[in-house]
């Protein structure tokens, strides 16, 4: 059976802080329950220090001003249990992890991120070898904080998730991980790529793995062949895509002060285009709502053509991921703040 979709949520309140970019496409959403933010914040910091080591003290700050109990809360408001809030909010933070230690702000770099990342993989894609290597494979999957996340928050994910959901997410998992290192080997050559590029790049490197956990984090599960028809696979697609670039936007500025080229979809169009930086970032916006308007309407042209009370709740939690996930980029003011280009 499948459980019913969730009431139409009230009517939204403003965002706790910050303002949205002007003239991005979003909707605003309610503020997320604050009892549910507060005990998914308590539990996920208890697991990120205490049970995976993912990050030294010093880092504390940062994790903190993540806000991600905050985030997970808004972008999963169908979530029956904080249990369930639990599986996505620890792949995030374990995601987020690799990204750091592997990529970039905490000690990455692009050069030989290739055997770091498919190491890390097989944390969620396990080996299957000879009993001498399966025992030294094992061990190496506690070496790092990276891979000793990725681990642990794919143990609890599997543990909700039937097998053709977890291997959904393993999928993902390898797109995006495909994505890193496009980037990377760009970064290798100081490569600036065509805007086409970038944007084929950002297909991979991107949020997807996040919304296609929703029904998991729901209770309840998509189907594999209604998740791969082809206008479910565009939908989806657009979704991550539009999230990205709306990611793209509000960490300009955070990127910009950071040392090196960090490739953005601005920074691309300036380069590619020759247009200047306001006139980049203005283009960016309008290229972000031509995916939201997108992405909109592949979704209610399946929710007709498709009307499986399941196809239809999955479509609706994406959209609900989509604009909690702009709400978490709006508000947080601990990691982004806005151009003066207005």
């Amino acid at each position: 059976a499948v459980p019913p979709a969730p009431a139409d949520p009230p009517a939204p309140r403003p965002a706790a802080g910050g303002r949205p970019i002007p003239g991005l496409y979003h909707h605003p959403v309610p503020e997320p329950d604050p009892a549910r933010v507060e005990e998914v914040s308590r539990r996920i910091k208890r697991w990120a220090v205490d049970e995976v080591q993912a990050y030294p003290p010093e880092w504390e700050d940062q994790f903190d001003g993540f806000s991600v109990g905050r985030y997970m809360v808004a972008c999963h408001p169908d979530a029956p249990t904080v249990d369930h809030l639990m599986i996505a909010t620890r792949l995030m933070v374990a995601e987020n992890v690799v990204d750091d230690c592997y990529c970039e702000d905490h000690g990455g770099s692009p050069v030989g991120l290739g055997g770091r990342l498919l190491l890390a993989h097989t944390a969620l894609d396990p080996v299957h070898t000879t009993a001498q290597y399966q025992s030294q494979w094992a061990q190496s999957l506690l070496s790092d904080a990276p891979r000793r996340s990725y681990r642990s928050a794919m143990e609890y994910f599997a543990q909700a998730a039937t097998p053709s959901q977890a291997d959904r997410y393993r999928h993902d998992m390898a797109r995006l991980h495909m994505g890193y290192l496009a980037e990377a080997a760009w970064a290798e050559t100081k490569y600036v790529p065509e805007v086409h590029e970038y944007l084929a790049m950002r297909q991979f490197n991107n949020f997807r793995p996040c919304p296609t956990i929703t029904d998991t984090v729901g209770g309840y599960e998509l189907p594999a062949d209604l998740h791969a028809m082809p206008a479910m696979q565009r939908v989806i697609a657009l979704a991550g895509n539009a999230t990205t670039i709306s990611n793209d936007l509000y960490s300009y500025t955070k990127e910009l002060d950071s040392p090196g080229l960090h490739l953005n979809l601005p920074v691309v169009i300036a380069a590619r285009e020759g247009l200047s930086d306001k006139e980049a970032y203005l283009k960016a916006v309008e290229i972000h709502n031509d995916l939201m308007h997108a992405f909109e309407a592949a979704a209610g042209e399946l929710a007709v053509s498709c009307p499986d009370p399941r196809v239809v709740r999955f479509l609706r939690g994406v959209a609900v991921w989509v604009d909690g996930n702009h709400y978490w980029h709006q508000s947080n003011t601990y990691r982004y703040s806005l151009p003066d280009f207005w």
